[in-house]
């Protein structure tokens, strides 16, 4: 390239001296012929001289403009290899860049997904008895800071409590009897999902009358027992009635601790108590004793169609459709904390008696293994207690708030975290 252009610029200056030449003016006057000869040297010598620095200089300046237009065109063909190379890794086909979207979109829902779960604060309201008992170890967590999510926790003694602050808002997530659950989902057209099952059944007839052994030597007698409206009542009506009992008069008392405190001064009086409430009760006094389970006696009459319940989970749909990774983590949360209560038996009732469930951890030790604290979900969780509702509903639709739940009641945690 750069011969060309010296050769170009070369045949440009001989051409143009060229014309000069051919155009230069003769002489006005006609000198001596020797005179004439030594000037046309001299001017020839001259010109010469002349056209070679013209021509030497003129080439140079070719010359260097030859270099710099090389040079400019050198960079700009290495700027065009460097922009096609870079092109090049650049480009991707459409599906990679499709992928490369969707999994930078999936781990930023996950770190939201995360942050919200973690920050969102869920406000979990439960009874004073075997429900709270599979909390206390996530609530110490929480108490500590220890926690995945972030909870405040209220212990009621009475079931309308919670339904008060269910129906107010003040609650998001609750722990009540099954049929209450079945109630307020009713109350509040579609308001609450059951989202597990935490306790099963709790029940236990204690007294210290060694005549009575099953439901049937209840008849002509008098039953204390808590649980007016709820889980106590429906389940002891139904197994009076499918053991052919007529004549049992049900007693309530509004708290298990005022029952225990009747059966100290009097053992021979018959009561149905929950779990750890019947244990401590036959702390206190020797003479008391279990005369059966209430969970036994179901499983007699039931055949195997349904098994007896005590506790659920529920959550305001309102909250869960708001917040649903909240929820999950909640139900993972208190999984572990239920099982914690089992296989930690020595911490889980230090807390207990911390959290003044029962005032006693040695008696909290000794009634964990009969408090049934379970965490059921998604099918087997809605397997159970649409059978149990069943039957209290054949019993007396009322004890379910009037029919039977419908399937959105029942919320599958299982469904939730496959997506």
């Amino acid at each position: 390239m750069k011969r060309k252009w010296l050769a170009m610029a070369l045949a440009a200056v001989l051409g143009t001296a060229v014309l000069a030449g051919c155009a230069a003016p003769q002489a006005q006057s006609a000198p001596t012929a020797g005179s004439q000869e030594e000037t046309v040297s001299e001017e020839s010598t001259e010109a010469n001289g002349a056209e070679t620095e013209a021509e030497s200089a003129e080439a140079k300046g070719v010359e260097a403009e030859a270099e710099s237009v090389e040079a400019k065109e050198t960079e700009a063909a290495e700027a065009e290899n460097t922009e096609a190379a870079d092109a090049g890794a650049e480009t991707k086909t459409p599906d990679e860049e499709n992928a490369e979207a969707k999994t930078a979109e999936t781990a930023e829902a996950a770190a939201d997904t995360e942050m919200t779960a973690s920050d969102t604060e869920v406000r979990v309201g439960s009874l004073k008895g075997p429900t709270t008992m599979g909390l206390v170890n996530l609530m110490k967590a929480s108490e500590n800071g220890e926690s995945e999510g972030t909870y405040t926790f209220k212990m009621a003694t009475q079931p309308d409590e919670i339904v008060a602050d269910i129906a107010g808002q003040n609650l998001d997530i609750a722990l009540v009897p099954a049929n209450l659950a079945s109630n307020l989902y009713k109350k509040t057209e579609g308001g609450v999902a059951v989202i597990d099952i935490n306790t099963l059944g709790v029940l236990d007839c204690v007294t210290g009358d060694e005549t009575i052994k099953s439901v049937k030597d209840l008849a002509g007698r008098t039953l204390l027992t808590t649980g007016q409206g709820a889980t106590p009542e429906y389940s002891i009506r139904y197994l009076l009635k499918e053991n052919g009992v007529e004549d049992c008069t049900l007693e309530f008392k509004s708290e298990a601790t005022e029952i225990a405190a009747i059966l100290k001064e009097d053992p021979s009086q018959v009561a149905v108590l929950p779990q750890p409430f019947a244990t401590a009760a036959q702390v206190q006094n020797e003479a008391l004793h279990t005369a059966f389970s209430l969970t036994d006696e179901w499983n007699k009459v039931s055949g195997g169609s349904s098994q007896l319940l005590t506790g659920v989970t529920i959550v305001r749909k309102a909250f869960l459709e708001e917040h649903p990774e909240a929820v999950a983590l909640f139900v993972s949360e208190q999984s572990k904390s239920a099982t914690a209560a089992l296989s930690d038996i020595d911490t889980t009732s230090e807390l207990i008696a911390e959290y003044g469930i029962l005032e006693k951890a040695p008696v909290a030790k000794k009634a964990l293994p009969y408090c049934n604290i379970v965490c059921i979900v998604d099918e087997e969780m809605q397997t159970a207690l649409s059978g149990y509702l069943q039957v209290l509903f054949e019993q007396d639709p009322k004890s379910v708030g009037g029919s039977l739940p419908e399937d959105d009641f029942y919320w599958h945690v299982g469904s939730f975290t496959a997506q």
